[in-house]
């Protein structure tokens, strides 16, 4: 639930300047491959995709990105029946009724901000979400995965359906125009599981214990979910490198 994520050796950390980047003249967009690290379950995640999709927007021909959503279980071990939400972050986080009530504020807030709605109260438990990243794997392939994301998000923090159940992920996989027969049968064995592990083990390696982590051509991360206005000012300074 963080909005930050710890950086590796790796990856050269690109947000934390505040200066001004001018745009890159250039007649040809600089191509950014951005590896987008998340869970399904985690706000931080969803404020940051709209923020990262409106920053894009506001770049307009100065890059062509092409965004890969990677998996990441903030509750890898969590039962199949979820957890009750407020129970959940008392325990995992200590928090008290009064700020979870402040940080939910905040949240609905930052959304509302992007055009994204977070429906306070909805959302009734946290769930498990591997099931929901082996669909997303798959959409990749179907370059569907960007609407499927977003179908996800909304179906959880909107309408607070259950990410973890099979009628949830095939009712979004129906919205999104995915083939709902194949998707029932990925979900009913076990495919794409040992892609998904693979890849959530890749960025544990790489130092990103939590969400979200955008890694830009395999080198800067931008951690959080950060502000539009952070997110283009860091791309163009990763342009300007370019």
């Amino acid at each position: 639930m963080s909005p930050a994520a710890r950086s590796s050796g790796t990856l050269d950390l690109v947000f934390s300047s505040h200066r001004q980047i001018p745009p890159r003249p250039t007649t040809m967009p600089t191509r950014l491959k951005i590896d987008f690290v998340s869970d399904v379950s985690c706000p931080w995640c969803a404020i940051g995709l709209y923020s990262l999709k409106k920053a894009l927007s506001e770049l307009g021909g100065e890059v062509a990105a092409s965004l890969h959503f990677q998996p990441f279980e903030l509750n890898p071990d969590m039962a199949p029946e979820g957890e009750e939400i407020r129970a959940h972050l008392r325990r995992k986080y200590g928090s008290t009724d009064e700020q979870l009530a402040r940080i939910q504020e905040t949240i609905r807030e930052r959304g509302a901000q992007l055009g994204f709605d977070f429906a306070v109260g909805k959302r009734a438990g946290i769930y498990n979400t591997f099931d929901a990243h082996r669909l997303l794997h798959w959409a990749e392939q179907e370059d569907r995965q960007l609407a499927l994301k977003e179908a996800l998000f909304r179906r959880y923090f909107t309408e607070g359906q259950n990410p973890s159940s099979h009628e949830v992920l095939l009712a979004a996989v129906r919205e999104v125009g995915l083939d709902e027969a194949r998707a029932s049968a990925i979900l009913a064995s076990d495919e794409f599981a040992a892609d998904v592990r693979t890849a959530e083990a890749r960025y544990l390696n790489a130092g990103i214990n939590s969400v979200p982590a955008v890694i830009i051509n395999d080198r800067h991360l931008i951690q959080g979910g950060q502000p539009p206005e952070v997110f283009a000012q860091a791309l163009r300074q990763i342009v300007g490198q370019a």
